[in-house]
């Protein structure tokens, strides 16, 4: 697992900033509740890449095994919350994946490379910040975040590695749009804390 976390530091443009890892820890009702929006936006993203590209075999594969496991984690996030008395509520959405979607080029094969990258970042990102926050939280909580790295570190794989057999032309100028991209928004300050949320803007 240390290797896969060492590439992951590598793929991405910054590690997540100090002041996003305080506010985790000070809001972490806000911080579970957003990680199970984010395990169900995950499975649908997953859900809709085999509803549109049914003709690929891999990525049917491998989306469909992913797809179930976000769901699974999904029940475990909202299973953990119940245990403490959290209600599961709507919050908005962070500007994050929103921000990563809307460079989004058309074209069915352009938009597939594309959306199979932003998925490569999203998981990494949630990757990272899992491993992050796990020395500072309690020990329920830190074992199962440890416990994500794993299947999230084999998401981003996947993720990364379909973009790159689909695509007709090498996908590292198209990474590293998007790692610029997604580096100004984890660098950046932003008025909402999210899972997925720049740096904390002081209230």
């Amino acid at each position: 697992m240390d290797a896969v976390l060492q590439e992951i530091n590598e793929f991405l443009g910054c590690p997540t900033p100090d002041a996003w890892i305080q506010e985790a820890l000070n809001n972490q009702e806000t911080l579970l509740i957003d990680h199970a929006n984010c395990e169900k936006k995950a499975a649908t993203t997953a859900m809709n890449l085999l509803y549109k590209h049914i003709d690929r075999d891999d990525l049917l594969k491998k989306m469909s095994q992913l797809a179930r496991e976000e769901l699974l984690h999904f029940e475990q996030v909202v299973a953990i919350m119940k245990e403490r008395g959290i209600t599961y509520r709507h919050v908005s959405s962070s500007r994050y994946a929103a921000a990563l979607r809307d460079e989004v080029r058309k074209g069915v094969a352009e938009e597939l490379i594309d959306v199979l990258i932003i998925g490569a970042f999203i998981e990494a990102r949630s990757c990272e910040r899992f491993a992050r926050l796990a020395p500072f939280l309690d020990d329920k909580l830190a074992k199962f975040y440890r416990s994500l790295l794993r299947s999230e570190g084999r998401h981003y794989q996947d993720y990364l590695s379909l973009a790159a057999q689909y695509s007709r032309t090498p996908i590292t100028e198209r990474i590293a749009e998007f790692r610029a991209l997604e580096r100004s928004l984890i660098e950046s300050p932003d008025p909402e804390f999210r899972f997925h949320s720049g740096i904390p803007v002081a209230a």
